[in-house]
């Protein structure tokens, strides 16, 4: 699987070559993991085996990203459910797609107070538990042993606000040093992947970023197998640390990389035009201070769309959190990513000339009319542009029409793009909406049909 980063990083280097040999320069990158990969660095997702069926996420996934993180399937509860009974069934599925993608995989985690079994949580003696942590950790990392490219190895162990460690049974029975012996037998299990110290509200300078730093000093300083830390990045939209970049580089003057390990900015919803202006200058100063430092070699965001982010579930009120919306509709949050990066989300590559389905649904119904969505999804290749055609029923006229711009014969209603939602990669999807009066009773769906021009 490592051949799959050198792969990746290797694009720039042939980017590099051919400029100094006096080719004409390429165009520049339309997708994420091309511009991350002529910026020597890795641009990626955490991804779920669970939606791996869905055409238009796993299109989503292949196209934009050449880095996986397991969402959940390498964390305890998951390989470990029973002692010393183990489960990669779905991470090993993850791992085989990324290594058909030429994607690098990072491991996500070996040792975390969350999602961990009941039997862990009940085990009381120090010596019992240092064993059964390194087993763990010896079973996982060496099943997947030359498949994972970097580990975060111990997951939150850090309090917010004061940077004490955490009241976890790791700590209490263990002690501080459970740490060190996860890392030390990580090593043992998997010589060549990078491990990573991971956490949240450690992007910017605060107790608890420098609890991690002295941390992370005293390891390098010993000789503690450290390689890199994370900085998850769960941000808030408008409120973004203003030193983000100064922190990355004092993590990187110890000598280890560091990487963007799950960003999300997320809002209160629904979202509008200056939320998501906000978001997308926010997306692009978390970028732009990872390209600023040479050690900092990645950026994952947390999902690939926001339909099954984590933040609604867990904040109410807030979500809209990720560069692709429940539609996969880039968001000018993408735009201002692929920006920093050094892409031009104005260069759409290659033109489209793929085809379209479409599906009409219902939204709302009363006794003389209804609101109704059309829903138009790329196939397996991008499109330019597309036509949907509504035959609407006796008596049906259209007195409102959003996102695409209709016109009129008769009873039919031919609906072209609004302009923004044109450009659909494969699998991808735009929407359009409207409401229509009924005055004779007649509320039945209207004939649909899409294509391309």
């Amino acid at each position: 699987m490592r051949r799959a980063l050198t792969s990746v990083l290797g694009a720039a280097t042939l980017l590099l070559a051919g400029l100094v040999a006096g080719a004409p320069p390429a165009s520049a990158a339309s997708t994420l993991k091309e511009a991350a990969a002529a910026k020597g660095i890795v641009f990626g997702t955490a991804a779920a085996q669970s939606h791996m069926g869905e055409s238009a996420y796993v299109n989503t996934l292949n196209r934009e990203f050449n880095q996986l993180t397991p969402e959940n399937e390498m964390k305890w509860e998951t390989t470990e459910p029973s002692r010393n009974s183990f489960n990669y069934g779905a991470a090993d599925q993850l791992v085989s797609h990324a290594q058909s993608q030429g994607m690098a995989v990072r491991g996500h985690t070996l040792v975390w107070h969350s999602q961990l079994p009941d039997w862990v949580e009940s085990i009381s003696s120090r010596t019992e538990l240092l064993d059964v942590m390194r087993n763990h950790i010896s079973n996982v990392a060496g099943h997947f042993r030359g498949d994972i490219d970097y580990w975060d190895v111990v997951n939150e162990a850090f309090e917010d606000g004061t940077g004490a460690r955490r009241d976890t049974v790791f700590q209490r029975v263990i002690g501080d040093g459970y740490i060190e012996e996860a890392f030390r037998a990580a090593r043992a299990a998997d010589p060549g992947a990078e491990l990573c110290y991971n956490d949240y509200n450690i992007d910017g300078r605060n107790a608890k970023s420098d609890a991690v730093y002295a941390m992370v000093q005293d390891f390098k300083s010993r000789g503690v197998p450290i390689d890199c830390v994370g900085l998850q990045a769960h941000l808030i939209v408008g409120s973004l640390p203003g030193d983000i970049q100064a922190n990355i580089q004092r993590f990187a003057d110890l000598g280890v990389n560091v990487y963007i390990t799950e960003l999300d900015i997320r809002m209160q919803t629904p979202p509008d035009s200056q939320k998501l202006a906000q978001q997308a200058s926010d997306y692009r100063a978390v970028t732009s201070a990872c390209v600023a430092v040479a050690a900092c070699k990645g950026i994952t965001v947390w999902g690939v769309t926001d339909k099954y982010s984590w933040v609604p579930d867990v904040f109410e009120g807030e979500g809209a959190a990720l560069l692709f919306d429940d539609n996969y509709n880039k968001k000018p949050a993408y735009d201002a990513t692929l920006e920093a990066l050094g892409g031009d989300p104005d260069d759409p590559g290659e033109p489209g000339d793929g085809s379209v389905t479409c599906t009409y649904t219902r939204t709302a119904q009363w006794n003389n009319g209804f609101n109704g969505q059309v829903t138009i999804t790329a196939g397996g290749s991008a499109v330019s542009s597309w036509t949907a055609v509504l035959t609407m029923n006796s008596g049906q006229d259209i007195q409102a029409l959003w996102n695409g711009t209709p016109t009129r014969n008769g009873n039919v209603v031919t609906v072209k793009p609004a302009g923004w939602n044109s450009n659909l990669a494969a699998g991808a999807s735009a929407s359009f909406g409207f409401t229509a009066s009924a005055p004779n009773g007649d509320v039945s769906d209207p004939a649909l049909a899409c294509s391309t021009p």
